[in-house]
């Protein structure tokens, strides 16, 4: 701010003593270049600069941070922690853990299914190109059947190969049966009916598992779903 307030100073100062001075224009052409080239010099040492500090910034955090885990390694070599406190911080890691496998994941199936889409659609096009290809006049019959066609292939090919209708099915499934569960530990009804007053924390206990458990079969079937056809095998089909 105060470099930009002293700029604007400057260059007023130097207009109105370009106005009130009487200067040969020949001296005024080579003053307005030079003027011009300050300028810039100035201007691109305050963007390298800015854009240095950024860089330098991050070095000094990454020198902080390692100065950090150096001490604590130090201070771990001269302190064990307990059993407990290593679970517990391990049970901290493990989310970091899940997280990073689940972006990786998302990334390695993003980048198969365009390819997959690509060649899918690729191919039904050149089947659709070969069509046309026949030397025969084209009319509006012919070109809307090879493109009604086209269509319904490529629909045929995503429809098998995503699964749409069993993915339905299985998320339908297990949030009916997840529904349940909520209904009968507010009701105190089924699995949970054994459960009296004061024994809320067993049967919460156990509605966590059950609920765990659909949530583990899901996510089973949807890694079965994920497989070729030849090798998933779900472990019950959606109805007809």
């Amino acid at each position: 701010m105060a470099g930009l307030i002293a700029g604007l100073a400057l260059l007023t100062g130097a207009s109105w003593t370009l106005w009130n001075w009487e200067i040969s224009p020949r001296v005024l052409g080579p003053d307005i270049v030079c003027g011009a080239l300050i300028v810039l010099c100035v201007g691109g040492a305050v963007a390298d600069n800015q854009w240095r500090r950024p860089e330098s910034s991050l070095v000094e955090l990454e020198d902080d941070l390692e100065l950090r885990r150096e001490a604590v390694r130090i201070v771990n070599a001269f302190h064990q922690p307990s059993l407990d406190d290593r679970r517990s911080l391990y049970r901290e890691d493990v989310a970091a853990f899940v997280e990073q496998y689940q972006t990786d994941s998302r990334k390695y199936r993003q980048i198969h299914n365009r390819l997959q889409g690509l060649i899918m659609i690729g191919s039904a096009a050149t089947t659709t190109i070969a069509a046309l290809d026949t030397g025969k006049e084209l009319t509006w019959q012919s070109v809307t059947l090879t493109v009604v066609s086209f269509a319904i292939t490529v629909a045929a090919m995503f429809t098998g190969y995503y699964k749409f209708r069993e993915r339905s099915y299985f998320l339908q499934q297990t949030a009916d049966a997840i529904e349940e569960e909520a209904n009968a530990v507010r009701l105190g009804i089924g699995a949970y009916s054994e459960y009296g007053p004061g024994q809320e924390d067993e049967a919460l206990k156990k509605f966590t598992h059950r609920v765990e458990g659909h949530r583990n079969e899901q996510r089973r079937r949807q890694q079965q779903l994920d497989q070729p056809a030849d090798q998933a095998v779900p472990s019950s089909q959606p109805p007809a």
